[in-house]
């Protein structure tokens, strides 16, 4: 059914004075806050025929329901969605993939980088024992961080 085909003026008049109807009982029971509700919504059908509204609101709905029949109803765009779903899969396995090989690749490359020197070599210049003059600075973990707020708490008294 097209827009053209309903009578859109007898049916917006109908509908608003069915909601004044049901405004003058909301004032009579409820008060005048509701009774003013209710008058407000049973006049925006008139008013939104009388503006052109109504027909722009049809061309919404009727777009919209088409869409939605449409996307339910074909079994072309089903596949789509499936294809889609697997698209997405596919892209997580492979970031779980990525991310596991690079934590097996990060263990060996880390022993790579520090080469240990043999047990009967000199130790390097400038140290008695063996370890660099300048130690690299320490990675922190969470844990070094708690100590620390531990360690402020206690100079502070709180704790």
């Amino acid at each position: 059914m097209t827009f053209d085909q309903i009578a859109w003026l007898p049916l917006c008049i109908g509908v608003t004075i069915a909601g004044l109807a049901l405004s003058f009982l909301a004032f009579r029971r409820r008060g005048a806050a509701a009774g003013l509700r209710t008058t407000a919504w049973a006049l925006l059908p008139l008013a939104a025929y009388l503006t052109g509204a109504l027909s722009s609101l049809w061309t919404v709905g009727a777009t919209l329901v088409g869409f939605v029949t449409g996307l339910v109803f074909n079994p072309l765009v089903w596949s789509g969605v499936a294809l889609t779903g697997l698209s997405v899969v596919l892209f997580v396995v492979s970031g779980v993939l990525r991310g596991r090989s690079a934590a097996k690749g990060a263990g060996p490359a880390k022993a790579k980088e520090a080469p240990r020197a043999p047990e009967g070599a000199a130790a390097p210049k400038g140290t008695a024992t063996g370890k660099p003059a300048v130690e690299p600075p320490k990675k922190r973990t969470n844990d070094d961080d708690f100590s620390d707020i531990e360690e402020i708490l206690r100079r502070r008294g709180i704790g």
